[in-house]
This record gives C-alpha cells, structure tokens and sequence, in this order.
C-alpha cells in the first residue's frame, strides 16, 4: 500500500514520516527528490537556468537554492513558474522510487512525503492522503521559530501555500499534530493498526 503525506509548512509532516519510518515504512522524500532533479547537469537545472537567469547558479554549478527561494518566494507567478518547471521531473521520479519499492517489499507501506501534494495535483497518485495539520497560531510560532523568521515574513510564507482547511478538507487521514509528541504518536499508531500494519 502506499499514501501520500503532506501538510502545511511547519506542521510536523517530518515527525509524522519519521514516526512511519520507525514503524518499518518505506519515506521517499520528494524534497530530496527535488534536490536530486536540480543537480549539475540535470535538464531541470538547465531550465532553471534558463528560464531565471545564470546568477541562480553558484560558482561551482550548483543551484543557488538561497537566492532562487528570494525571486519566488516574493512573487507568485515565478514560484508557479518554477513549480511547473521541476514539478514533472519530481513526479516521474517518484512513481519510479515508487513502484521500485513496493515491487521490492511488497509487504511494506510506502509513504511519499510530498510537500506540494495538491497545489501538484497529485492526489491520484496515491491510495489515499495524510495530511498533517496545526492550528495556524502554532504553525506560526513554530516556522518563526525554525527558520528564524519575523512574524510578517512567516505570515507570508504560510499565506503563499494552499490553505491548510482546504488540505483537511481533502484528506483521507489528518493527523492533528498541535498538541504533544505522545499525541501525535497515538495517532499514527491508531493510522497504522487500523491499516493491519502495526
């Protein structure tokens, strides 16, 4: 079997993959994968390149990460730009880590940790959807507090995404992560045993 995870930024969608991962889940990060169709000589980075010009490369022809996040984190119809240039190369990649996986351990879950779940539109390619939510008040504390934002610019980040209602409206599964680490355990041990896989 195999589920789509996802969520909205700073939510714990990575403490609920690591708590799958423990429990004998297979994870396929589609962040890692991200980084992976970005590397030198990949065509996505040739698009990348292309489409938003050479200062997006480091010296040794690496994706500027630090400076493409600034071009379109402040503007939408670039962020969608991007999203439509490395979108294919991410969703190819992972139906193929996919399927490798469940035609290698049949037995075993395998779960996709996809941040942009919907906003891809890749519900369909899922036995179903987990989404992990918080409310908003929390969600911004903790994204202030990782990446050491002002409350304005963690606002805005939040904002850019698809609202997380929306995420929950759609979900076979939320996991409400608000509250303690426990908590957020039983859950995911309830998802699992009433799955037959714990």
């Amino acid at each position: 079997m195999n589920i789509g995870l996802t969520g909205g930024i700073a939510c714990g969608k990575s403490t609920v993959s690591r708590l799958l991962a423990s429990r004998g889940a297979i994870v396929i990060d589609a962040d890692i994968l991200a980084r992976e169709v970005v590397e030198p000589g990949a065509p996505a980075l040739a698009e990348v390149v292309r489409v938003f010009g050479p200062d997006m490369l480091n010296g040794d022809g690496t994706l500027n990460r630090k400076q493409l996040g600034k071009v379109v984190f402040e503007n939408d119809a670039k962020r969608k730009q991007l999203e439509e240039l490395l979108h294919p190369a991410i969703i190819q990649l992972l139906q193929e880590r996919m399927a490798e996986a469940e035609r290698l351990q049949p037995d075993k879950l395998v779960v996709a940790d996809v941040p942009l779940l919907y906003e891809a539109q890749m519900e369909d390619l899922f036995q179903e959807v987990l989404v992990v939510a918080v409310d908003r008040e929390i969600q911004l504390e903790r994204l202030m507090q990782r990446d050491g934002l002002n409350r304005e610019e963690a606002e805005h980040r939040i904002d850019a995404q698809m609202p997380l209602e929306w995420k929950k409206e759609w979900a076979d599964v939320v996991i409400d992560n608000s509250g303690t680490p426990e908590e957020t355990e039983r859950q995911v041990e309830q998802y699992l045993r009433k799955k037959g896989l714990a």
